[in-house]
């Protein structure tokens, strides 16, 4: 397990996962969790997954366009990162217009507020686009994906 610096990128390829399966929205939330731990963006995969859900049970993050968008900011986090998934199946994360087929996963350290809503005020402006969304869901590869979200996202 790596150990990434304050300093780590938002998103590289390990945190992309391109065929998830479907499911309910726990699962797939987990699998990007899994992701995460891998690279050593959490402490606690049990612990961060549970930051997430209480913060999905206060209100739906499912928006329009196919997208789920949990997030936490959590003690277990040790870098702000994004994780994202492609579920060709989609998951329901509570949009209006019916199942995600791409789900963003934002992890903020508790102390790194405006690091969180920065990730998140970003990646929602570019999210409105379709073609945004489409680049993402026709990218071929996990290193296309993550390219695209720091290009278009990642703070600057």
């Amino acid at each position: 397990m790596s150990n990434p610096a304050p300093s780590a990128p938002l998103i590289t390829p390990g945190l992309v996962a391109l065929d998830l399966a479907g499911g309910d929205r726990d699962a797939v939330t987990r699998s990007l969790i899994d992701l995460l731990l891998a690279e050593g963006r959490i402490t606690d995969a049990d612990g961060f997954h549970a930051d997430v859900r209480a913060r999905e049970a206060q209100m739906a993050t499912g928006m329009p366009g196919g997208v789920g968008l949990p997030h936490a900011r959590s003690a277990h986090v040790t870098v702000p990162s994004l994780a994202v998934g492609r579920v060709p199946a989609g998951v329901d994360f509570g949009a209006p217009d019916g199942d995600a087929t791409l789900v963003f996963l934002i992890a903020a350290p508790t102390e790194g507020d405006s690091d969180h809503l920065k990730i998140l005020a970003s990646l929602a402006r570019r999210l409105v686009h379709e073609s945004f969304r489409d680049s993402l869901r026709t990218a071929p590869d996990a290193t296309t994906v993550a390219e695209i979200v720091t290009r278009e996202v990642a703070p600057r």
